[in-house]
């Protein structure tokens, strides 16, 4: 909790409370099932809650605006985003569901209101337009944004609120990005957050 007051210092007190809970409630689910590995949970908040919250350090999502959070596994990073931006929709989609339903226990017991969650693949998903989809690390980015695109909102010029895919990735990046014929934003978590662990870690943002 400390490391994310080190970035992160102005969280309300219910904010503070459920990011507090988040590793206890966690655990309590990973015995049950496994979702995150044994050993990232020792490094559960610079692992899983701060490389969510990088998103937040370059996009601040408006009030009701909708996201997607794309192969959400057991809730990253829509959990940690959801708790950052309480007024914000965040809909948590993956394929299995055992995992969705770790995301949706952790969301009861910490009273997170502002996330629904949908057993599915992102193919399959109609009459739901999103303005941001994030995803973390879940494929590579010529499908994600295959994906991604027609579950997008027309982007309004005159609204500087994200609009597109934004996306937590690690590794050389060069080739992916190439096929996927993207022309992507890409910053360096390293240079936002300090911990070895972030070294070769991407924030990648394609807008619609």
């Amino acid at each position: 909790m400390d490391l994310l007051k080190k970035y992160f210092a102005d969280f309300t007190p219910l904010q503070e409370r459920q990011f507090e809970a988040l590793a206890g409630v966690y655990r309590n689910w990973n015995d049950k099932i496994n979702v995150i590995s044994r050993k990232d949970m020792d490094s559960f908040y610079e692992h899983h809650v701060l490389h969510s919250l990088a998103i937040a350090t370059q996009f601040n999502f408006k009030n009701k605006s909708d996201i997607m959070d794309l192969g959400t596994g057991g809730g990253f990073p829509g959990i940690p985003l959801a708790v950052l931006f309480p007024e914000v929709n965040f809909h948590l989609v993956d394929s299995i569901n055992k995992k969705l339903q770790v995301a949706l226990a952790v969301a009861d017991e910490l009273e997170i209101k502002n996330i629904t969650t949908q057993h599915t693949r992102a193919e399959e998903i109609k009459n739901r337009k999103f303005d941001v989809v994030v995803s973390r690390a879940v494929a590579p980015l010529k499908d994600l944004w295959h994906w991604s695109k027609p579950l997008l909102k027309k982007h309004v010029p005159s609204d500087d609120s994200p609009n597109g895919l934004v996306c937590l990735k690690g590794g050389d990046l060069s080739q992916e990005i190439f096929e996927s014929k993207c022309k992507p934003y890409v910053w360096e978590i390293e240079k936002i957050f300090k911990e070895e662990y972030f070294r070769n870690k991407y924030l990648i943002y394609q807008p619609n």
